[in-house]
């Protein structure tokens, strides 16, 4: 499989590349973005108690570009140089362009994120986000919004790009549910466009 092979998950809104980074790249920003990223691991308050999120988070963009999701309000930390020439290949693929970038480090089987989608307001009507996968291969798992008989899945493979688009995140929901076997650790990087 090339790295142009493109894959349609879901009719016209959400697209694979499944060999976007060839693997010595990959293998090369996931080494970096391990060690020089500032993993946080974050708190919510929900149903009256403080609970950790199952994984590593960092929020990295242009000056002033802050994002809230979650009830957190995250102030951009300054772009670093690796996520500068990701943003480049991935805008020159893609032909969008992005301001911000929400990481997230998988530590294991046990880290993952629940059933969401991307629609906070100052994401606009139908945003683009660009997900990017390094390191261990992991599962996402797509349900209709208004339907959660109407299910997707697929496996991220290390390098891959998955873009959604449209009005994927209207209709459609997504997870990285926990695994139950053993897991090394996965860096996915979403970029986004924030407030305009």
């Amino acid at each position: 499989m090339s790295e142009n092979t493109l894959i349609t998950v879901i009719d016209q809104q959400v697209f694979l590349y499944p060999k976007f980074l060839n693997k010595p790249l990959a293998d090369h920003y996931f080494r970096i973005l391990y060690d020089e990223i500032d993993w946080q691991q974050e708190e919510l308050f929900l149903y009256g108690r403080r609970l950790k999120v199952p994984r590593l988070i960092a929020w990295h963009g242009d000056a002033e570009v802050n994002y809230r999701y979650s009830g957190v309000d995250h102030r951009a930390l300054p772009w670093k140089q690796s996520l500068l020439d990701i943003r480049k290949m991935l805008s020159d693929k893609v032909s969008e362009t992005f301001n911000g970038v929400l990481l997230n480090l998988y530590r294991d089987g046990q880290d993952s994120m629940g059933w969401h989608s991307d629609d906070e307001p100052e994401l606009g009507n139908e945003p683009v986000i660009a997900s990017i996968s390094l390191g261990q291969e992991r599962n996402m798992q797509f349900r209709g919004r208004d339907n959660h008989a109407i299910k997707v899945s697929l496996v991220l493979p290390h390098g891959s790009l998955l873009l959604m688009k449209g009005k994927s995140q209207l209709g459609w929901q997504h997870q990285i549910p926990k695994s139950r076997r053993p897991m090394k650790p996965r860096i996915n990087l979403t970029f986004r466009n924030v407030g305009n």
